[in-house]
Protein backbone atom coordinates (compact mmCIF):
# COMPACT_ATOMS: atom_id res chain seq x y z
CA UNK A 1 0.00 0.00 0.00
CA UNK A 2 1.35 3.42 -0.95
CA UNK A 3 2.15 5.84 1.82
CA UNK A 4 -0.05 8.93 1.72
CA UNK A 5 1.88 12.20 1.81
CA UNK A 6 0.64 15.15 3.79
CA UNK A 7 0.92 18.08 1.39
CA UNK A 8 -2.11 20.26 2.15
CA UNK A 9 -1.18 23.95 2.05
CA UNK A 10 2.54 23.28 2.45
CA UNK A 11 4.61 26.07 0.91
CA UNK A 12 7.27 24.92 -1.55
CA UNK A 13 8.74 28.37 -2.23
CA UNK A 14 7.85 31.92 -1.15
CA UNK A 15 8.88 35.17 -2.83
CA UNK A 16 9.61 37.23 0.30
CA UNK A 17 10.99 40.24 -1.58
CA UNK A 18 7.81 40.74 -3.61
CA UNK A 19 5.87 42.59 -0.92
CA UNK A 20 8.86 44.86 -0.31
CA UNK A 21 9.45 45.60 -4.00
CA UNK A 22 5.84 45.85 -5.25
CA UNK A 23 2.42 47.14 -4.28
CA UNK A 24 0.25 44.00 -4.43
CA UNK A 25 -3.16 44.88 -5.86
CA UNK A 26 -4.79 41.53 -6.57
CA UNK A 27 -3.88 37.88 -6.13
CA UNK A 28 -5.05 34.85 -8.05
CA UNK A 29 -4.39 31.11 -7.78
CA UNK A 30 -3.07 29.40 -10.90
CA UNK A 31 -2.15 25.83 -11.72
CA UNK A 32 1.12 24.98 -13.48
CA UNK A 33 1.76 22.53 -16.28
CA UNK A 34 4.56 20.29 -14.96
CA UNK A 35 6.26 17.02 -15.82
CA UNK A 36 6.54 14.12 -13.37
CA UNK A 37 10.18 14.76 -12.50
CA UNK A 38 9.38 18.42 -11.76
CA UNK A 39 6.70 17.47 -9.22
CA UNK A 40 8.98 14.89 -7.59
CA UNK A 41 11.79 17.44 -7.45
CA UNK A 42 9.44 19.94 -5.79
CA UNK A 43 8.48 17.38 -3.15
CA UNK A 44 12.18 17.08 -2.26
CA UNK A 45 12.38 20.88 -1.85
CA UNK A 46 14.81 23.53 -3.06
CA UNK A 47 12.60 25.45 -5.52
CA UNK A 48 13.09 29.19 -5.98
CA UNK A 49 10.68 31.81 -7.34
CA UNK A 50 12.52 34.88 -5.97
CA UNK A 51 13.67 36.19 -9.34
CA UNK A 52 10.82 34.85 -11.45
CA UNK A 53 7.91 36.61 -13.15
CA UNK A 54 4.95 35.78 -15.38
CA UNK A 55 4.39 37.10 -18.89
CA UNK A 56 2.04 36.69 -21.84
CA UNK A 57 3.06 34.71 -24.93
CA UNK A 58 0.59 33.99 -27.71
CA UNK A 59 -2.49 34.62 -25.58
CA UNK A 60 -1.29 32.40 -22.72
CA UNK A 61 0.58 33.17 -19.51
CA UNK A 62 3.95 31.58 -18.72
CA UNK A 63 6.11 31.54 -15.59
CA UNK A 64 9.68 32.48 -16.48
CA UNK A 65 12.99 32.18 -14.62
CA UNK A 66 11.63 30.00 -11.79
CA UNK A 67 14.06 27.31 -10.61
CA UNK A 68 12.55 23.86 -10.07
CA UNK A 69 15.31 21.46 -8.93
CA UNK A 70 16.04 18.26 -10.82
CA UNK A 71 14.80 14.98 -9.39
CA UNK A 72 17.91 13.12 -8.29
CA UNK A 73 16.58 9.64 -9.12
CA UNK A 74 15.12 10.73 -12.49
CA UNK A 75 16.42 9.28 -15.74
CA UNK A 76 15.09 11.93 -18.13
CA UNK A 77 15.20 15.11 -16.08
CA UNK A 78 13.77 18.49 -16.98
CA UNK A 79 15.51 21.82 -17.55
CA UNK A 80 15.38 23.59 -14.14
CA UNK A 81 14.65 27.05 -15.61
CA UNK A 82 12.35 26.24 -18.54
CA UNK A 83 9.24 28.40 -19.13
CA UNK A 84 6.15 26.80 -17.55
CA UNK A 85 2.61 27.38 -18.75
CA UNK A 86 0.16 28.64 -16.10
CA UNK A 87 -3.30 27.11 -16.09
CA UNK A 88 -6.04 29.73 -15.80
CA UNK A 89 -9.57 30.18 -17.08
CA UNK A 90 -9.88 32.20 -20.31
CA UNK A 91 -11.59 35.12 -18.56
CA UNK A 92 -8.93 35.25 -15.86
CA UNK A 93 -6.18 35.11 -18.48
CA UNK A 94 -7.79 37.87 -20.57
CA UNK A 95 -8.21 40.05 -17.48
CA UNK A 96 -4.58 39.61 -16.39
CA UNK A 97 -3.23 40.25 -19.90
CA UNK A 98 -5.39 43.38 -20.16
CA UNK A 99 -4.15 44.65 -16.75
CA UNK A 100 -0.51 44.20 -17.75
CA UNK A 101 -0.88 45.81 -21.18
CA UNK A 102 -2.98 48.82 -20.14
CA UNK A 103 -1.56 50.01 -16.86
CA UNK A 104 2.05 48.86 -16.90
CA UNK A 105 1.60 46.43 -14.05
CA UNK A 106 3.47 43.17 -13.74
CA UNK A 107 2.61 39.61 -12.75
CA UNK A 108 4.68 38.49 -9.77
CA UNK A 109 4.59 35.01 -8.21
CA UNK A 110 4.17 35.18 -4.42
CA UNK A 111 3.97 31.56 -3.30
CA UNK A 112 4.33 28.08 -4.77
CA UNK A 113 2.52 25.38 -2.77
CA UNK A 114 0.69 22.06 -2.77
CA UNK A 115 -3.09 22.39 -2.33
CA UNK A 116 -5.19 19.95 -0.30
CA UNK A 117 -5.47 17.58 -3.29
CA UNK A 118 -1.68 17.47 -3.68
CA UNK A 119 -1.61 19.63 -6.82
CA UNK A 120 1.06 22.29 -7.31
CA UNK A 121 -0.46 25.78 -7.31
CA UNK A 122 1.03 29.25 -7.71
CA UNK A 123 -0.26 32.37 -5.99
CA UNK A 124 0.17 35.08 -8.63
CA UNK A 125 -0.18 38.82 -7.96
CA UNK A 126 -0.94 41.80 -10.16
CA UNK A 127 1.56 44.34 -8.85
CA UNK A 128 2.96 47.82 -9.39
CA UNK A 129 6.60 48.56 -8.63
CA UNK A 130 7.49 50.65 -5.58
CA UNK A 131 9.82 53.60 -5.82
CA UNK A 132 12.71 54.05 -3.37
CA UNK A 133 10.78 56.62 -1.31
CA UNK A 134 7.81 54.24 -1.03
CA UNK A 135 10.11 51.57 0.40
CA UNK A 136 11.61 54.05 2.89
CA UNK A 137 8.15 55.19 3.97
CA UNK A 138 7.00 51.59 4.53
CA UNK A 139 10.14 50.83 6.55
CA UNK A 140 9.63 53.96 8.67
CA UNK A 141 6.00 52.99 9.38
CA UNK A 142 7.03 49.44 10.31
CA UNK A 143 9.73 50.76 12.69
CA UNK A 144 7.25 53.12 14.33
CA UNK A 145 4.72 50.30 14.87
CA UNK A 146 7.45 48.18 16.49
CA UNK A 147 8.54 51.07 18.77
CA UNK A 148 4.92 51.88 19.65
CA UNK A 149 4.26 48.25 20.64
CA UNK A 150 7.42 48.24 22.75
CA UNK A 151 6.36 51.46 24.54
CA UNK A 152 2.88 50.09 25.21
CA UNK A 153 4.33 46.90 26.72
CA UNK A 154 6.62 48.91 29.01
CA UNK A 155 3.79 51.22 30.17
CA UNK A 156 1.12 48.58 30.65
Amino acid sequence: MAKKRRTDGRAIAVNRKARHTYFIEETIEAGIMLTGTEVKGLREGGASIGESYATERGGEIFLLNAHFPEYKAGVQNHDPRRPRKLLLHKREMAKLIDEVRKSGRTLVPLKLYFNERGRVKLQLAVATGKRAYDKRHAEKARDWQRDKARLMREKG
